[in-house]
């Protein structure tokens, strides 16, 4: 299993903050925001990873991580030129995957909530993982029947058929490359997760987990602020 970070894009909606830096960079109480995904694939047993980032402050990124030795890890990057979609980042990564399977997190995606399980049963397919929120519309949202059995999922939708909101970590098969660069645009010119997760969805390759642990989509003031104090109140709790 390989891991990728995407980690671009111009986080407008975090303006002044992203002025100067990205916004993976930002700290989260008392780490750079992006060491947390970092963390995140660790702890699933990962130690190849893919960054992929936007030019403009690629060089913070290699001053920070380097090569990836104090995190016990092997860091490759990639840049993103323009914000394409979360789905093409298996299009950029695809020298980087190889034949291997792939799990991606999105850079502003953190969590407290335990993945090995999963990863470890992970074997073909796709697997994608919800919780419940307060606004969904914010998200790609997955709709279920009577049986907590998925049948749709719908990028931010206007109306969501549920509170469930797809997290920003993606776990799929080998097939997710050819499956995204077989991929069109969106109304919105993007190439959208939810249009390649729906591909896996209709063959019924498609699994999905409840997570109720901690997540933030820590891309606006108030999840940042959020996931800030969360972390802070951990860390305390750890020490005492």
């Amino acid at each position: 299993m390989k891991g990728i970070i995407l980690a671009g894009g111009k986080a407008t909606r975090l303006r002044p903050l992203t002025k100067i830096t990205s916004k993976q960079l930002l700290p989260v109480y008392d780490k750079p925001m992006i060491f947390y995904p970092i963390e995140t694939l660790k702890s699933m047993g990962i130690k190849e990873i893919l960054v992929i980032i936007a030019p403009d402050y690629s060089g913070h990124y290699l001053n920070l991580l380097g090569s990836g030795i104090d995190f016990g890890v092997k860091f490759s990057y990639e840049i993103q030129d323009e914000p394409r979609g979360l789905a093409d980042a298996f299009r950029i990564g695809e020298n980087f995957i190889g034949n291997d399977n792939v799990t991606m997190i999105l850079g502003d995606n953190i969590f407290d909530y335990d993945f090995s399980t999963n990863i470890s049963e992970f074997n073909k397919g796709a697997m994608v993982f919800a919780k419940k929120v307060d606004d969904p519309f914010r998200f790609g949202v997955i709709e279920f029947d009577k049986d907590m059995k998925a049948i749709s999922i719908e990028e931010k939708p206007e109306k969501p058929k549920s509170n469930y909101a797809v997290v920003g970590l993606y776990v799929y098969d080998n097939k997710v490359i050819e499956l995204a660069k077989n991929l069109k645009p969106s109304l919105r010119g993007e190439l959208e997760i939810t249009d390649l997760n729906n591909i896996y969805l209709a063959k019924g390759e498609l699994k999905v987990g409840i997570i109720d642990g901690v997540w933030e989509d820590a891309g606006t003031f108030d999840s940042l602020l959020r996931i800030s104090n969360y972390m802070a109140s951990k860390k305390m709790k750890n020490e005492k």
